[in-house]
């Protein structure tokens, strides 16, 4: 399991140098790539607000049939790749961040590693 905490996490997704909208995540089941913006346009919410809940932890598929697949990662079977830790040492799992530029991958992936900062 890596493991990144909730500072790597905001300094992954600010590498990946688009609007807060644009980040994109993996779903680890499908591995259909996502952001807050995929999921507004298929009525997830109306605004970034209302999809932040599901970014990174629910996937597209869930409010549409046209891609994706209906994985949470609240359920039952734990299948995710990657968890943050809290500064209080809590684990979340949460969505790989992907971005669409192979140096910032290879960044998000040295970032999530043990002892990265």
């Amino acid at each position: 399991m890596e493991t990144m905490t909730l500072d790597e996490l905001k300094a992954a997704i600010k590498s990946q140098g688009v609007p807060i909208e644009d980040v994109t995540f993996e779903c680890p089941h499908c591995h259909t790539l996502q952001s807050m913006n995929d999921l507004i346009a298929v009525g997830a919410g109306k605004n970034r607000e209302a999809v932040e809940p599901y970014i990174g932890f629910s996937c597209i598929g869930r409010f549409t049939k046209e891609k994706g697949c209906d994985w949470t990662l609240g359920g039952l079977f734990q299948i995710h790749e990657l968890e943050v830790i809290t500064p209080d040492g809590e684990h979340h799992p949460i969505f790989k961040p992907i971005s669409a530029n192979p140096r910032i991958n290879a960044d998000l992936a040295k970032a999530s590693q043990p002892g990265y900062a």
